[in-house]
């Protein structure tokens, strides 16, 4: 299943590289894409795990970028 955020107030792409690279290391995510041109994260997983993918992305988000929102596009 795939899910699509937009990183509001997201101002710095090592900043996103580092959220990628975060996100990535889950345990419950397939795959994660952050774009900071766009400020868009596509993120993909099974869809029994959507929630709790949701849940620790957006821990990452905000360890790395406190001001960052993550809302669904």
């Amino acid at each position: 299943m795939k899910k699509i955020f937009i990183l509001d107030e997201l101002d710095c792409a090592n900043c996103a590289a580092k959220m990628e690279t975060g996100i990535n290391d889950l345990d419950c995510v397939n795959k994660a894409t952050v774009s900071f041109m766009t400020k868009k994260l596509v993120l993909e997983t099974d869809e029994d795990k959507m929630e709790q993918a949701i849940a620790e992305a957006s821990k990452v988000v905000k360890k790395i970028e406190p001001d960052v929102v993550l809302r669904a596009k």
